[in-house]
């Protein structure tokens, strides 16, 4: 029987996104592994084996390039047919161990999530990860990005050993998030304890310096000041910044205006009653806060950043603005916020855009990619 392995830093990454693509392997005959760092809710039934592996987040662990070596061993033992790989760090260090194994397999996948440079990325760190992209390229049979700055970035460097394919994301559940009536948005606040005439923004992201939650705080604090009163942000995630930035709120005396949520993995409820999905972030993939947002019918107002510049046509679904920029950020928001029937246009651009990231497309159409380029090798 064919061998897959599925890769990422976390389980939990593989559990959030590829669960689906782990079953159709399956169902395509395929014994199922996956590897990662192991979490409080590793156990994935539809996997075959689970390989733990504790990566550290540093690119220069001494204990990641001995891990490579474990890795190798693996390798060697299971003699996987596919080996797919996701996150940045994972798929370095396991095509370091690949490199390192006598008996390599048939395919290695690389999906990019999201390189983590862009144009704007500093000359050292850009060049740091490029170096590490083209010197596991020898073993780099096929590249899949997910934006087309990154599909770019691969193509202008080679970094892959046979072909290179742009996805739409790895897919979302759109029942999952399904629009509702301007009604049952205000029995949705009513339950939660919002106002009807809150203007109510949405992130759903990790706290971290790369989601740049602290320019949204700013922003705010800026909106209050000209007026707009009954702005509300909702920030759902948890992460490293968390407590800071609840400090920052009290600082800047916007307590009531910013609702720190925690994290949840029902989300669906707090877009649904949201007027506008907003994100702050300095590089992204093709996120799926974006695209679940969509899906339920809300106007986006994003940073000009890759990942975001494919979600996002201007005036169409939302807007782009400028990077940091808080008089932009507020005259777009406050545009929105003055102007229901532009919303109600943009609400429905957003659903029919968000069809083209279906798991339903997305999914037959990514594991064709990878079960063509491996019948080539046989």
């Amino acid at each position: 029987m064919k061998k897959i392995l599925f890769v990422a830093s976390t389980l939990s990454h593989i559990e959030n996104f590829h669960i689906p693509y782990l079953e159709q392997f399956k169902e395509c005959g395929y014994t199922v592994h996956i590897m990662g760092k192991t979490n409080n809710k590793c156990h994935i039934s539809c996997a075959d084996k689970i390989i733990p592996i504790p990566f550290e987040k540093n690119m220069f662990s001494v204990k990641n390039f001995a891990f490579a070596f474990k890795i190798s061993k693996i390798m060697k033992s299971e003699q996987y047919d596919i080996i797919s790989i996701h996150t940045s760090l994972a798929a370095f260090f396991v095509r370091v161990g690949i490199m390192l194994c006598s008996k390599k397999p048939k395919l290695v996948v690389n999906t990019v999530h999201g390189y983590l440079f862009d144009i704007n990325t500093s000359f050292f760190k850009k060049n740091i990860m490029l170096l590490a992209e083209k010197f596991t390229k020898c073993v780099t049979d096929i590249v899949i990005v997910m934006n087309s700055e990154d599909y770019n970035i691969a193509k202008e460097n080679k970094l892959y050993k046979k072909n290179l394919f742009l996805i739409n994301g790895m897919g979302i559940d759109l029942t999952r998030f399904p629009s509702v009536s301007y009604r049952d948005k205000l029995l949705l606040r009513r339950e939660l304890n919002y106002k009807g005439n809150d203007f109510i923004l949405i992130y759903v992201a990790e706290f971290s310096k790369r989601k740049n939650q602290k320019f949204l705080l700013d922003s705010v604090n800026q909106l209050r000041k000209s007026g707009f009163k009954n702005i509300k942000l909702l920030l759902l995630g948890n992460g490293k910044f968390f407590d800071e930035l609840q400090s920052y709120a009290r600082e800047l005396n916007i307590n009531d205006n910013i609702i720190f949520a925690g994290y949840t993995k029902d989300t669906k409820k707090y877009y649904q009653m949201s007027d506008v999905c907003v994100s702050a972030s300095r590089i992204e993939g093709l996120p799926f806060n974006i695209m679940e947002a969509m899906s339920v019918g809300l106007p986006i107002v994003a940073s000009k950043v890759k990942g975001h510049t494919d979600l996002i046509i201007p005036n169409e679904n939302g807007f782009l603005f400028k990077y940091n920029d808080i008089d932009d950020f507020c005259s777009y928001i406050k545009t929105l916020c003055k102007n229901k029937e532009l919303r109600d246009k943009m609400s429905i651009k957003s659903k029919n855009f968000s069809k083209r990231y279906s798991i339903n497309s997305v999914l037959p159409n990514t594991v064709e990619i990878i079960l063509r380029e491996y019948n080539k090798t046989l």
